[in-house]
Parts: C-alpha cells; structure tokens; sequence
C-alpha cells in the first residue's frame, strides 16, 4: 500500500508540474527535472522556456505542496492520538490560528525581513501558546472529553482570529493589508527554493522523530492506564509531542498560510486502509497527505483560469462536510454506546 501511495505521489506530482497556463507534456516534465538533478547525464527535451516553467516557476510550488501535507497529516494524526479524540486536527484545535497570530504579528511589524526563520519562530510560539490554552481549558478532572475539546478550540479560534482581524486592519498600507489577507486564506503562489529549506528540513525530521514514538502513541489509543503500565510517563510524552506539533505546525503556517482541514481528514482516510498502528500509519499519512494538497493545488490552479481560487479554500471545501460526518459518526456510536 505504501509503495502504491508514493506511486500516486509521483504522478501526483509530474501532473503538478505539467498542468497549468502553459501546458507541458509529461515526457518533457519527466526531463527537465531529470537534467535539473543531473545536468550532465540528461539533456532537456522541449521548447526552451520549459526547463524554466517546471524548475523555477512550479517546482517550488508542487514540492511545498508536498511538504505541507505530509506535515500537516501527521500533525493530525499524532494530535488524534494523543488527545484520543478523532476530531483533533490543528486547524480545529486553534494551533493553526496561534500560528496566524504570530506570523501576521511579524508581517505587520516588518520584522519579515529576518527571512523565513523569523516568521516561523513567531508561529511557533503562537501554535504552542493556542495549544496549551486549548488543552487546559479543555481538562476537567483530568479528563478530557470531545465536546470540551472542540467547544475550546473554536472560543480560542475565535478570539484569535478576531486578533489577527484587528491587525489586518491596523496594516499600515493597503498593500501590507492585500499581502496579510492574500496569506490569511492560504496559498502555495509564494513558494521559492531559497525558502523551501525549512519547512522540508523541519518535517522531515518530524516525521522522524514521530516514528521513533509510534509504539508510545499506539499505547495512548489504549489510555492513559495501560501506557502508564507500560512505563510510559503519559504527560511528560504529551508535552514533547505538543511542543514538536506546535513547531511543525508554526513553520508551516508560515509557509503556506493556514489550510485547515488536511489534519483531520487524511488520517481518518488512512487508518480505513491501513489500520490504526502508527507504525504503517504515519509514512502512509504523510504520503497521502503529500499527494492530497498537490491535487488540490492543481484545482485551484486551474478550476477558475485565469482566476487562482487560494487552496485554503478547497480543502475547507473538502473537511467542512467530511467534520459534519464525523460528528454524527460519534454521535450515532454514542446513541448506541459504542466508544467513538
């Protein structure tokens, strides 16, 4: 199943590269990309602008692509289990709005000249700030329980999204003003390879560091007793892996700008695949994702030419319904007395 999901990545991918206002052949995508790995062994093949097109124009766009929905997928899914609550994603839970705040605080105050780390590092600090708000006003007891959680996530979006109103409208010029609501409902257009390290580099090793504690996350799906009988120190893990989420969250948002939704409908789709052991599930959620926001940011390339729809909104498009399921999902097993 694996190796079909990166199959369906790479295509996924050569059709990113070769769909758009001018049209590229696959053979001619295959290529250039080839001859841009390793310019000595492959001559390009094709008119002369398509060696420019697939690695300058959309190459940094449909590998961003790639790297915001594998990160955002497993953002999900290790929220999913640690919070064991199917709904959690961070859009959901106001991580994805702390991110906002920080990265529109930065973009308002000018400091974005810092470059791409400086951005990043105040979405972190505002992913991991939502986070932990979230968390506490959502416990009680010490439990945590589905309608707290997600009644906390939207008062804490709220208000965040209200403080980033109020800074879009305190922008200094109408163009700062364009740029914030241009990022606001999240697109992929600004991706460049002088910016594309980081949030590579940071979900990489994530996603690595996700796996290395994929027996600790399948325990949490068993509860808080049976991890605790199996060694596990449940909150100290919880609190390294909401500060991890808060920072692959943080650095994506600035990347891309907030795209909800990724996070909590691709781990559902993969666990009705491949099981729930995170030790398949977190490569194959990170591929699925992956492929996802690629195909979705070839709709919004091209659904509305010469118009670009900001893929934001698609995926919001996508999850809206997909979260309406869920909840009546959980509360038909309730009604019936099955564990959601």
């Amino acid at each position: 199943m694996l190796g079909a999901l990166l199959i369906a990545l790479m295509a996924a991918m050569v059709a990113g590269l070769a769909i758009g206002s001018i049209p590229v052949p696959p053979g001619d995508v295959v290529a250039a990309v080839a001859h841009h790995l390793a310019p000595g062994l492959v001559d390009p093949s094709g008119p002369a602008h398509v060696q420019t097109v697939v690695t300058q124009v959309r190459g940094p766009r449909v590998l961003l692509a790639a790297v915001v929905g594998a990160g955002l997928s497993v953002v999900g899914m290790a929220l999913q289990a640690l919070i064991r609550n199917p709904l959690a994603d961070p859009y959901l839970l106001g991580v994805s709005s702390g991110a906002s705040v920080g990265a529109v605080g930065v973009i308002v105050a000018g400091a974005g000249l810092a470059g791409a780390v400086s951005a990043s590092a105040a979405a972190f600090i505002g992913s991991l700030a939502a986070l932990a708000l979230v968390y506490a006003l959502s416990r009680s007891g010490g439990q945590i329980t589905t309608t707290r959680l997600v009644l906390a996530g939207v008062a804490v979006a709220y208000v965040l999204s209200a403080l980033t109103s109020l800074m879009l409208i305190l922008a200094r010029s109408g163009d700062q003003a364009r740029q914030i609501l241009t990022w606001l409902l999240g697109g992929l257009g600004g991706a460049q390879w002088d910016t594309l390290w980081l949030p590579f580099v940071v979900v990489a090793a994530g996603l690595a560091v996700t796996l290395t504690h994929s027996r600790t996350l399948n325990l949490l799906l068993a509860g808080d007793d049976a991890a605790t009988t199996m060694g596990v120190d449940t909150q100290r893990f919880r609190a390294r892996m909401f500060v991890l989420a808060s920072l692959l969250t943080g650095v994506l948002v600035a990347a891309s700008g907030p795209i909800g939704f990724v996070g909590l409908i691709l781990p559902h789709a993969v666990r009705l695949v491949v099981g729930s052991d995170h030790r398949r599930a977190l490569p194959a959620a990170a591929v699925a994702g992956a492929t996802f926001l690629v195909l979705a940011d070839i709709a919004a390339r091209t659904l509305a030419t010469p118009q670009e729809i900001p893929v934001g909104v698609l995926t919001a498009l996508c999850g809206g319904p997909f979260f309406l399921w869920l909840l009546r999902r959980d509360a038909r097993r309730t009604a019936v007395g099955v564990p959601a």
